[in-house]
């Protein structure tokens, strides 16, 4: 029996960060990038500046992002500064 765990996203080879690596990670880079133009449109469309947009946008962006963060954390490869393999 086969326990090790699916990689759904790769530590990135310079730098710091992870790359979808099987179709799981790619769905939810779609999913990440859908839901913030999406709700960017949706906020954009019902606000009168651009200032007022970019404040009621951010805390939607900041929480899909740790949200991005915690699941690339616990089903990717362990982060860390890489400067090539």
């Amino acid at each position: 029996m086969n326990t090790s765990k699916k990689i759904w996203f790769r530590a990135k080879r310079y730098g710091w960060g992870w790359t979808p690596t099987s179709w799981e990670g790619w769905v939810i880079m779609l999913v990440y990038i859908i839901y913030l133009v999406h709700t960017f449109r949706v906020i954009d469309s019902m606000q009168h500046s651009g200032s007022d947009t970019l404040i009621n946008f951010a805390p939607r962006f900041i929480f899909a992002t740790l949200i991005l963060l915690a699941i690339c954390y616990t089903k990717g490869e362990k982060p860390g500064w890489h400067w090539g393999k």
